[in-house]
């Protein structure tokens, strides 16, 4: 029998091994390694938690469904994620099948061409880093710099999930790029495809003991949903040893097949061959700290300190069952059955627990979410399917053990961190706001002098700012300067408007826009704005403004207190009803209203918050009291009502 012990002497044996490079877990191994992780010798570790309350009994695997989505087929051909990428990457063409472009999304990319450009199709590459809690060492920083400029399109594009996006690479320089990223102790395994997405956390770099335990949490969760067979490896760096430290808890959660959560013979033992039937998406967070809209994703975690703020345990929230027809932002339009949501509770576990929770949480996905129809394989979708109770059993077979009662939390905030601010060990960190994420020109070079020169460390957040860590007390006046000549300003001074506005990239790269985002939004906050001076809102005042350009929901917009999402060529679904601590669901409120008739709407919106709104209440919260019926009224008889109030037209 494999002991934790015993694990721990190979590891000693190989760190004296010179050809073999060591760097900070992400939990890649190269499948043809060590015989510390072939399959044999892995699936005996027994757990050593604590036991609770026994469930019942493993669940018994559910029969596989006889009709299966294309990309299933795809999946079970790749030999563990290469076939016919493998391939693809050694022809001439500037592109790559549609297999490949599947299984390509594994390792962390995706196939594009410029949607603007007429004739024959100029195909490039997407590169999606991850980053769990968005920390970025300085070296991968400086690295994905360089590769901007060599081999993309001169600009970094950060993600609402922590992350790095790298637009315009060649497939001739893709194999260059991501063997940069890795030897920088980068990674873009698991970015993309049917798998745990980036495990979100707050960006802020706090010395306190809940965000320091929330993070490590993260990286943890990352560490142990990362595919084991090395196929990441064996493309890109031509299956170079590369090890990973992994703390106990990881490997040991990961080998744990007490409940019949693993594939024993396999590469893969928690995703097998056939991976999950979709993305999967976490984020880990301390009590009030929203900055990761933790309603979103598909299991969001709370750390739960006692009364000395030491942490004792985790609620767990699921995407679950609402009554209206990301995480859970994904829908389609027509279909009225794919439908944004937001999480529930499903219970709380003690601090020990919390990796043996999430993978039950994740195979009872793997074994029962839907693999015939792509539009349904969300874990939402299952829940909706079988309620929350069904789906609470049998997480608790695989689990082990019953889910303890919700523990109370205070309110939700949504934070920034934008600005200065005291890290607890004697540092400041200086959160900058990126308008849409993108850093390009004079901001790019600005950036790149400061954290070159000051040796500085950072860290992304989910409304896709950046986060300058480490930084010393004597250091601040100089960095404040030279950010200011870059027009990187303190938060005051710029629009409130834009401080929390998101859009995703959409035209003219991505395959599923409709319309802009990203190109657009300038544009539409400017007009906001002038809708905000001309019905006398004062400028400190905002909404949540969020844009996509097509359903999808990269950017969060049915969280929004107004979102527009792309239903046609300039043309936008427009959303109400989120509040600005991201907890509420925005509801579909107008189709197909063109870009040149934003105005006709927003005007009879913004005007009736400014004269009937509660103390203090915010537009999200004033168009809920309201209602839509009351609301459609309004914009229906606007032209009526500017007769009588010239001053508002």
């Amino acid at each position: 029998m494999t002991t934790t012990a015993s694990f721990g002497a190979a590891n000693t044996a190989v760190l004296k091994d010179p050809k073999i490079k060591i760097r900070s877990f992400d939990g890649l191994r190269h499948s043809n390694s060590l015989a510390l992780t072939r399959p044999e010798n892995v699936f005996s570790v027994s757990s050593s938690r604590p036991s609770l309350i026994r469930a019942v009994s493993t669940p018994v695997k559910p029969e596989k469904e006889t009709k299966r989505s294309k990309v299933e087929i795809i999946k079970e051909h790749s030999n563990y994620i290469r076939y016919p990428l493998n391939e693809e990457l050694l022809t001439d063409a500037p592109n790559i099948n549609e297999s490949a472009t599947q299984i390509i999304k594994f390792h962390g990319s995706y196939q594009q061409y410029n949607r603007d450009e007429r004739g024959a199709k100029s195909y490039s590459f997407m590169l999606r880093t991850k980053n769990p809690c968005g920390k970025v060492p300085n070296k991968l920083y400086l690295t994905m710099d360089d590769l901007a400029d060599q081999f993309g399109i001169g600009t970094l594009r950060l993600t609402t999930r922590q992350t790095f996006q790298l637009h315009g690479v060649l497939k001739k320089n893709l194999k260059t790029v991501m063997s940069s990223i890795i030897h920088s102790m980068g990674t873009t395994l698991g970015a993309c495809g049917d798998l745990n997405r980036n495990v979100l956390a707050p960006a802020a770099p706090f010395a306190r003991k809940d965000y320091q335990f929330a993070q490590k949490t993260a990286e943890n969760i990352a560490a142990l949903l990362t595919p084991q067979s090395g196929f990441y490896y064996d493309m890109w760096v031509d299956g170079e040893k590369i090890l990973t430290a992994e703390p106990p808890e990881v490997v040991e959660a990961r080998n744990d097949n007490s409940h019949g959560t693993n594939f024993p013979d396999s590469p893969e033992p928690i995703y097998g061959a056939q991976f999950l039937p979709r993305k999967f998406k976490i984020a880990v967070t301390v009590p009030a700290d929203n900055s990761v809209d933790i309603l979103t994703n598909d299991v969001g975690i709370v750390v739960v300190t006692d009364a000395n703020g030491e942490p004792q345990g985790f609620n767990i929230y699921l995407l679950t069952i609402l009554t209206l027809g990301w995480g859970g932002m994904g829908r389609t339009h027509r279909l009225e059955n794919t439908f944004p949501r937001l999480a529930e509770p499903l219970g709380y576990v003690p601090k020990e627990d919390i990796l043996y929770a999430v993978k039950a949480i994740v195979v009872t996905q793997r074994e029962n979410g839907r693999r015939d129809d792509r539009k349904y394989s969300r874990m939402k979708y299952l829940i909706s399917s079988w309620g929350i109770e069904k789906f609470r059993t049998v997480v608790e077979q695989y689990y082990g053990k019953k889910f303890e009662p919700f523990r109370e939390l205070p309110k939700w905030e949504f934070k920034s961190y934008l600005g200065w601010h005291e890290q607890g060990n004697g540092d400041l960190f200086c959160g900058l706001h990126v308008d849409n994420g993108r850093i390009g020109g004079k901001m790019k070079k600005t950036l790149r002098e400061i954290i070159e020169n000051y040796s500085l460390d950072v860290q992304l957040t989910p409304n896709q700012n950046i986060i300058l860590c480490g930084i010393r007390n004597a250091w601040k006046g100089p960095i404040t300067a030279t950010l200011a000549q870059a027009g990187l300003l303190q938060p005051k001074y710029v629009d409130p408007l834009n401080l929390t506005a998101m859009a995703c990239p959409a035209l003219p790269l991505c395959p599923l826009a409709i319309t802009e985002a990203e190109r657009g939004i300038p544009d539409i906050l400017k007009r906001v704005r002038a809708v905000f001076e001309k019905v006398g809102l004062k400028y400190n005042e905002s909404v949540v403004i969020r844009i996509t350009g097509c359903p999808n929901g990269c950017a969060r917009p049915y969280m929004a207190e107004l979102g527009f999402v792309g239903d046609g060529p300039n043309s936008y679904q427009i959303w109400l009803g989120g509040t600005p601590n991201q907890t509420a669901l925005a509801r579909s409120f107008m189709d197909k209203v063109k870009i040149q008739d934003l105005e006709r709407v927003l005007e009879p919106l913004f005007y009736h918050w400014k004269q009937r709104r509660q103390s203090k209440e915010s537009f999200g919260e004033f168009i809920t009291r309201m209602g839509f019926e009351k609301l459609q009224e309004w914009v229906d008889n606007w032209k009526v009502l500017c007769l009588h109030h010239p001053n508002t037209t």
